[in-house]
């Protein structure tokens, strides 16, 4: 079956930076970040300008039957050692089960078009339904980074994940399919 169901990931056109910024700036979404401060469209501009000279980074809009929902951003790309770095965020307004295809997405893009070994997440320990959303998709918690971030003065934990591409092979299908099976729920 066609991954047309679950989606693509496609060029950002320069007309989507805005929507890219109010996504971003959500609370919802600045809540699960690093950088948790609303982010002016000066700096979002600039930061884009940034990462086009960067071959260590990929971005991608995520859109489903045409409508645009989230951003994938593939970072820390290292070719040698065939691994890489990823994270994603969905609009606010996005369906339900937009972050299991936007992962679907990623993985069989990491590792059949970036022909990548491993790709690697980090995610704020009191994230829970991420973590647990990449550990259904077969990332493995590799560490536990201790009052790595620090938020509003208070530490909090980041547990490191990662997945295989030999891992990712094993149960693509299944994961297709359940997505699938949900898509039409």
């Amino acid at each position: 079956m066609s991954l047309k169901a679950i989606g693509q990931l496609r060029t950002i056109e320069p007309s989507e930076l805005e929507i890219m910024l109010s996504w971003r700036n959500s609370p919802s979404v600045r809540a699960n970040m690093y950088t948790r401060h609303e982010i002016s469209l000066t700096e979002h501009l600039a930061w884009w300008e940034r990462i086009q000279e960067d071959n260590n980074q990929l971005y991608f809009m995520y859109e489903f039957q045409g409508v645009p929902l989230g951003v994938v951003a593939f970072t820390g790309i290292n070719i040698a050692s065939h691994n890489a770095s990823w994270a994603f965020y969905a609009s606010p307004e996005a369906p339900k089960g937009t972050g299991s295809k936007m992962e679907f997405l990623a993985l069989e893009h990491a590792f059949n078009d970036m022909k990548l070994n491993k790709l690697c997440c980090e995610v704020l320990a009191f994230n829970t339904p991420v973590i647990k959303l990449h550990q259904k998709f077969g990332f493995k918690i590799e560490g536990i980074l201790r009052e790595q971030h620090y938020i509003e003065r208070s530490p909090v934990d980041v547990y490191c994940l990662g997945i295989l591409s030999s891992e990712w092979h094993e149960q693509k299908d299944a994961m297709r399919e359940k997505i699938l099976k949900l898509s039409k729920v």
